[in-house]
């Protein structure tokens, strides 16, 4: 078997405009008043890896070009189509009228582990996540269809939100994975 580590050319999927150019899973991720930088540009990063449609930036979240982004999300704010709205509540409402099946990324009752959702091929999904203090807005949760929350079994009682983005992205694309 070969161990070699791969080189940056065999790491290479595709070009910028392949990657722009190649059709996106239905799933978009919206940060409602995430504070840091680094969280927002690892979160572009993740979803450049994952084929995500869109980054929604909401409220006091940063916004490209800023370099605590550029510095985690490594030019993924430049693949990933991204938009910035003031108002999260008014975005989610809007998406959710378009059909977009609105998942929050919570700690509440009425959750389902995150391991005991299976999405469709036939939804488009709209992930949101929330500030690091205060986690996604009460009026957003009350507007989800789903509520997601990773179980978790340790001292602490959670995650860091690009953390939790980015295990939630990969269980949600992993059932509706295409290549670039």
């Amino acid at each position: 078997m070969d161990k070699t580590k791969k080189n940056l050319f065999e790491l290479t999927n595709c070009s910028l405009q392949q990657y722009r150019d190649t059709r996106k899973l239905p799933v978009s991720v919206l940060l409602d008043n995430v504070r840091s930088m680094h969280n927002v540009g690892s979160v572009f990063r993740t979803s450049d890896a994952f084929l995500i449609s869109e980054v929604i930036l909401c409220g006091i979240t940063g916004t490209p070009p800023h370099s605590e982004i550029t510095k985690t999300a490594l030019g993924a704010e430049e693949s990933v189509r991204w938009r910035y709205e003031e108002n999260a509540l008014h975005t989610v409402e809007n998406m959710k009228k378009e059909g977009w099946l609105i998942c929050v990324l919570e700690q509440a009752h009425g959750s389902i582990p995150l391991n005991d959702f299976l999405p469709s091929a036939d939804e488009k999904y709209l992930l949101v996540a929330g500030n690091e203090v205060e986690g996604v807005s009460q009026k957003i949760v009350d507007l989800a269809d789903i509520i997601l929350e990773i179980p978790q079994h340790g001292v602490k009682h959670s995650l860091n939100v690009s953390v939790s983005v980015g295990i939630s992205l990969w269980h949600l694309t992993a059932h509706l994975q295409q290549d670039c």
